[in-house]
């Protein structure tokens, strides 16, 4: 059984048609035939039914696809690594960056990237804190846009945002262009689940000011706690930058010097990074930090 093998046996069960599936192989309807009755005579188990409109798969034959799909993404992936180890110009890199980075930040690096080393295939994620940290830690990114730095990691400054008071057009604070976090005792607050970095920080902001606020609506997407709050639905504490969109005003917090989130590049410093992930990490810390 050869890879190729297992690429022709999920091409199959994808189309479900072995005629068609030779066709868009490019190769012979028997050639394709025989390597499928190899798997199944070195696998002792039959893995297509034959009907009359195609073949498809027998439970053991999804078992089978399923295995063969990880098999298949492992060798490609051994591929790719080594030739990004061969070729650092043409290699891999993995980005994952924080939701709130996706419009702003992060498309401004990948253009300077992009500019630098035009064929390195850059492979990106979107995710929260707490999932970039896990998988930097697992090696399932080589470099993590993030407001925290994991112990024992390496770190740059990307830039430094002010946090704002976010409040609806007609609330009672929006005339003011300044609050301090005691005024907002008795709203209630829009913000992101626990475990999340951000809502950590809001946290922390609030409990140093002595204030407590119920909660009405919890989501992992800053743009949408903006949303939330032009609707009415409370007041929330976000970076600066997402302030207006949907029509909310953003009110500078006084008294609090801690209103502020750093955004960081991070990356493990336990082993050597892959060359193309390398040449991202350098071209991005040559870029001058903004605030």
């Amino acid at each position: 059984m050869q890879i190729r093998d297992l690429e022709w046996l999920l091409a199959v069960a994808d189309h479900e048609h072995v005629t068609d599936t030779a066709a868009i192989l490019g190769i012979s309807q028997p050639t394709l035939s025989r390597a499928l009755a190899r798997v199944e005579q070195e696998l002792d188990a039959q893995l297509f039914e034959r009907a009359s409109d195609g073949v498809h798969l027998t439970p053991v034959g999804r078992i089978v696809a399923r295995g063969a799909r990880e098999v298949v993404a492992r060798h490609d992936q051994l591929l790719a690594d080594v030739r990004g180890e061969l070729d650092p110009e043409s290699g891999v890199a993995r980005l994952a960056f924080l939701d709130s980075m996706a419009t702003s930040l992060v498309p401004r690096l990948l253009r300077d990237f992009h500019a630098a080393a035009p064929r390195v295939r850059v492979l990106l994620s979107q995710e929260p804190g707490h999932e970039l940290e896990a998988d930097l830690a697992r090696g399932a990114v080589d470099l993590a846009i993030t407001s925290t730095r994991p112990a024992g990691h390496g770190w740059h400054v990307l830039q430094e945002e002010r946090l704002v008071v976010a409040v609806p057009p007609s609330h009672r604070l929006a005339g003011r262009t300044r609050v301090r976090l005691e005024d907002l005792a008795g709203e209630e607050l829009v913000t992101t689940p626990p475990g999340y970095g951000f809502r950590t920080l809001v946290d922390g902001l609030l409990r140093d000011a002595g204030v407590a606020l119920d909660i009405s609506f919890e989501s992992q997407d800053l743009a949408t706690i903006e949303g939330l709050v032009a609707a009415g639905l409370g007041v929330a504490i976000v970076p600066e930058a997402m302030v207006g969109p949907s029509g909310t005003r953003g009110l500078q917090i006084q008294g609090s010097p801690g209103a502020r989130r750093t955004i960081g590049l991070t990356w493990r410093t336990d082993r050597r990074l892959p060359p193309a992930a390398e040449r991202l990490r350098a071209v991005i810390v040559g870029r001058r930090a903004t605030g």
